[in-house]
């Protein structure tokens, strides 16, 4: 590609999704009944709902399925399929509005996915799901407000919950946990305010909210979230309808906030967790990707950070620079390692790490395209990444760039 910058990593093709190139936060892998490889998009923001891509050959990716959101003022910025049933998650612009929640919809047939049910978390204080997980077929772990909770500030208005879906047409709740004092009647004081200035009520950075919740096979007694400017926490979910913290690390302060990612490293006994930057010109820096040492899971300790290039090189490039989302190591047909890192990083592109020593990550390929067309920003902003077991590299840009798929040389 003309004008990328690259080490150890080729583009093999990039797909601007029919002019609907914005990317959110959801990828995920179907094989579906023919044997086609259908990898399945969030879209940032409206008009699109989600894309399915054919992309068996992904030198020639298709698109085989597109659809529009129920209305303009929401997103479904997260997605995950599990065999031929899909999960959407739907966040609304503003409380209490509609849809807010999460659909279920059947996918054997991608070029026709049919709606199953949905699960409502809408409410006054509301704005339904902005990230889901659903690798087991059986429950949903979601960010979501809901109708019987009022945040004691308006932007912790997300929490964990976990859905029962075993029923696929009948979701129900099957447990729940939040920051202690982010809830109304909580005995707990409210947390301190990492950035008291007066933002955005809604879209403000600073929030004591959940983001990423994952839940995996090894370890289905275990829960690892992104709590944002609340840390990592790890949570005995056995009984899921009384969740328990048996661990957290928070760097925040001084660091400045927003924990997305946890990945746990079972046999490593490690955690790869990720910041989010959110501002752009490196408003926020530093926004890091850090190795912590899990051994002791009530005593979790950071042992290092990944490299980035230079902020005075890329912080003012145009956009947001720093860390975001992981491959995430999920079950199905998806590259597993305890060693390599693949992550994206907005205008600092698609990164590759070594980490067989945790004290010291090192960079070993990365990609950074140049800007897309029609972008709010002059530079490529890469938002979310999944790489299948064959080591193909999938990743998104946040606003016009639309699928990338690459391989690596490791």
């Amino acid at each position: 590609m003309q004008g990328a910058i690259s080490k150890n990593m080729k583009l093999l093709s990039q797909d601007t999704l029919n002019g609907f190139g914005s990317l959110g936060e959801g990828m995920s892998m179907q094989i579906a009944r023919d044997g086609r490889r259908i990898l399945w998009l969030a879209h940032e923001g409206p008009p699109k709902n989600f894309t399915g891509v054919d992309v068996s050959d992904p030198r020639k990716p298709a698109v085989v399925c597109q659809t529009d959101l129920p209305n303009r003022n929401m997103r479904s910025n997260s997605l995950e399929v599990v065999g031929d049933l899909m999960a959407v998650a739907y966040q609304t612009s503003e409380y209490g509005g509609k849809p807010a929640g999460f659909e279920l919809f059947d996918v054997s047939v991608p070029e026709q996915p049919r709606s199953v049910s949905f699960y409502d978390t809408s409410g006054p204080h509301s704005r339904g799901v902005h990230c889901l997980w659903f690798v087991d077929g059986e429950f949903v772990h979601c960010a979501s407000g809901a109708a019987d909770f009022t945040p004691t500030h308006p932007r912790d208005d997300q929490f964990y919950q976990i859905i029962d879906v075993r029923v696929p047409a009948r979701p129900r709740e099957a447990g729940r946990w939040w920051y202690p004092g982010t809830r109304m009647g909580d005995e707990a004081p409210p947390p301190k305010r990492l950035n008291p200035q007066p933002l955005d009520m809604i879209r403000g950075p600073d929030a004591v909210r959940l983001h990423n919740a994952n839940v995996y096979p090894q370890r289905p007694d275990r829960a690892y979230l992104g709590y944002i400017d609340g840390g990592a926490f790890i949570l005995d979910i056995a009984d899921k309808a009384n969740p328990k913290v048996v661990g957290a690390w928070n760097p925040h302060p001084p660091y400045p906030g927003f924990t997305h990612t946890v990945l746990p490293l079972f046999e490593r006994e490690l955690l790869v967790v990720s910041d989010e930057c959110v501002l752009d010109d490196a408003g926020d820096w530093p926004k890091l990707t850090w190795m912590v040492d899990a051994r002791l899971e009530s005593n979790l300790v950071p042992i290092s950070t990944f490299p980035l290039p230079p902020v005075e090189e890329f912080g003012h490039k145009g956009g947001r620079f720093g860390s975001h989302n992981i491959h995430e190591n999920r079950p199905g047909p998806s590259f597993y390692s305890e060693e390599i890192i693949f992550g994206c990083f907005f205008n600092a592109g698609i990164r590759i790490y070594d980490i067989r020593d945790p004290y010291r990550p090192e960079t070993i390929a990365y990609f950074i395209p140049p800007g897309p067309e029609n972008s709010r920003v002059p530079t490529a902003q890469m938002n979310d990444i999944y790489v299948d077991e064959r080591g193909v590299i999938y990743s998104g840009d946040r606003w016009s760039g639309g699928l990338y798929c690459l391989e690596a040389d490791i």
